[in-house]
């Protein structure tokens, strides 16, 4: 089977967008756009994927892409031509037999749409580009009236671009100094055959404040199935000079006992993910007898949940723990646990609530017993 290099350019500004970083790196519910893209070629495991991003987004990048096995990413140029040719450069070793060019703006890119172009290309072309028909009217000044340009015939391209590889690294190569709107323009100017493959409206590239928008809408739809799921937690007291609460350690003058570290708040958590997906509770999947998990971190079952949630292409929307106890204080360590929890779920601070009360003295909290803790979740499934 030819081997199937994919390109993608993420090494823009994006100040169109309006936002305070690149608009690659923008969550879209609550998951950056960039891996929103990286995930929608998934079903091509074999695939040699190239990332190249700009030189000063190697944090943003990283965070973005946690847990996902990519190839070492790459630093692009002062224009996107001078990008993909450095991508496809760090390609050339690997002597691919096509490779697929594609903007990490466009998130919603379809297998239907991808299989297209590369069975162009085993068919023979030397590229295949997808495109759209345009559906509104269009107009442009001339002369200073304006008039309306006939739009028969007329095709919105879209990516990926698919092409062979050689030829396209040597066009990249001949005309660096030439400036193009995009990889097709530059592969005709080198006498490279192009087809005209299918591509798809929702195949959008974001862009603009609106474009996030809609975009936003529809993932929304697209997920569809929203499910909320609890999930309530209890450690008692015992000999100890400290506790862990939401992935943070506290002293105190006890500590909690449990097989794992104790941690009620991320217990309540994690079942309230597993909840969302129907999977069980903790003791199933961490059973207290096993000595593997004897004063494990909890961030480890944590952390199993939400894995098992994105594989099944769920997504966090947001996370809620409510801490029972008279002591210790939980609030000077409230922002300190949302932190935490958010690290460990990979989401945005805003995503995570963190709160507590007290049982005004009734009950074994009430005592000073122990700690009780419930969570909530809810997450969007396909």
């Amino acid at each position: 089977m030819p081997r199937l290099a994919i390109l993608i350019v993420a090494a823009g500004k994006g100040v169109r967008a309006g936002a305070a970083q690149p608009k690659q790196y923008a969550r879209l519910l609550g998951k950056p756009m960039l891996r929103w893209t990286l995930e929608a070629f998934a079903d091509y495991p074999d695939a040699l994927i190239q990332v190249m991003v700009g030189p000063d987004q190697t944090d943003l990048y990283e965070q973005a892409v946690a847990g996902l096995n990519l190839r070492p990413v790459g630093f692009g140029g002062a224009t996107r031509q001078e990008t993909v040719r450095r991508g496809l450069e760090l390609l050339e070793p690997e002597a691919p037999d096509y490779v697929l060019i594609h903007d990490a703006a466009r998130p919603f890119v379809s297998k239907s749409l991808i299989d297209g172009v590369i069975d162009a290309l085993e068919a023979g072309a030397d590229g295949a580009v997808p495109h759209v028909p345009v559906s509104d009217t269009l107009r442009k000044l001339e002369n200073g009236k304006w008039v309306t340009v006939p739009r028969e015939g007329l095709l919105r391209a879209q990516t990926p671009q698919g092409f062979r590889f050689a030829p396209i690294l040597k066009a990249h190569r001949d005309r660096a100094d030439e400036e193009v709107t995009d990889d097709t323009a530059l592969a005709e100017l080198d006498g490279l055959k192009i087809v005209a493959t299918l591509g798809e409206t929702n195949n959008m590239k974001v862009t603009t404040p609106e474009d996030f928008t809609t975009a936003q809408i529809f993932l929304a739809a697209r997920l569809g199935d929203t499910r909320t799921a609890t999930g309530f937690d209890v450690h008692k007291f015992g000999p100890g000079d400290h506790i862990w609460l939401g992935g943070i350690k506290i002293p105190h003058t006890e500590g909690l006992v449990g097989h794992s570290d104790a941690d009620v708040a991320l217990h309540a958590l994690t079942d309230a993910l597993l909840g969302t997906i129907a999977d069980g509770d903790i003791g199933m999947h961490f059973p207290p007898t096993d000595e593997r998990w004897r004063g494990a971190t909890s961030s480890i079952f944590l952390d199993h949940a939400a894995g098992l949630l994105r594989a099944k292409g769920g997504t966090i929307v947001h996370v809620d723990v409510t801490v029972i106890c008279e002591r210790p204080k939980v609030g000077p360590h409230r922002e300190a646990m949302r932190a935490k929890i958010a690290e460990i779920l990979k989401l945005e601070l805003s995503r995570v609530s963190v709160k507590a009360t007290t049982t005004e003295g009734l009950g074994f909290t009430g005592r000073r017993e122990g700690i009780a803790a419930e969570a909530i979740a809810t997450v969007r499934l396909p």
